[in-house]
């Protein structure tokens, strides 16, 4: 019972006469700011959209315990370059972000080992200022070849630095 039996019904006659509706038309995406169909854009500070990339911050929050810096590296700049690097790995496999992206792009600049100078000398110019500034972030995921982010973990960090991280 929905409505208790003490209420008085209405009455038809006291509700607004129904409106007659047309017949549904076509739909076009005509409007200004409408993409058709689902174009994918390109080009430089676009990024590489994939889903959950915030975890890769997560990630490389966590793993902030284990990098080995040197003098003037910011574990900020480094946990947001890393982030940055995995996502794009992960986008390029349609998935969200998981350690080993994340270890991977730490490995590749010698974050998680004692690096060499020359190394340290390349990680620190690409790296500077990277958690707060969106096209250095952009600059430097876009800056490892797309090559070595497709290949296995094991495989990228067998290459030489210059070929891997690209110079």
């Amino acid at each position: 019972m929905t409505q208790p039996t003490f209420l008085s019904h209405p009455t038809v006659a006291d509700r607004p006469p129904a409106q007659k509706l047309s017949a549904v038309r076509s739909w076009t995406a005509d409007r200004p700011g409408e993409l058709e169909p689902a174009v994918e854009q390109a080009g430089a500070h676009f990024g590489h959209p994939g889903p959950s990339q915030g975890f890769a911050l997560t990630i490389a929050h966590r793993l902030s315990s284990s990098l080995v810096l040197t003098q003037g590296e910011s574990h900020h700049d480094v946990e947001v370059g890393a982030a940055a690097i995995a996502c794009r790995r992960a986008a390029l496999f349609g998935r969200a972000p998981q350690v080993f992206d994340v270890r991977l792009a730490l490995s590749l600049f010698g974050y998680l080992e004692a690096a060499t100078p020359s190394v340290v000398a390349r990680r620190k110019a690409r790296f500077s200022g990277v958690s707060h500034s969106y096209p250095l972030q952009r600059l430097l995921a876009d800056s490892i070849p797309e090559s070595t982010l497709k290949m296995s973990v094991e495989a990228a960090l067998a290459l030489p630095p210059e070929e891997a991280i690209g110079a």
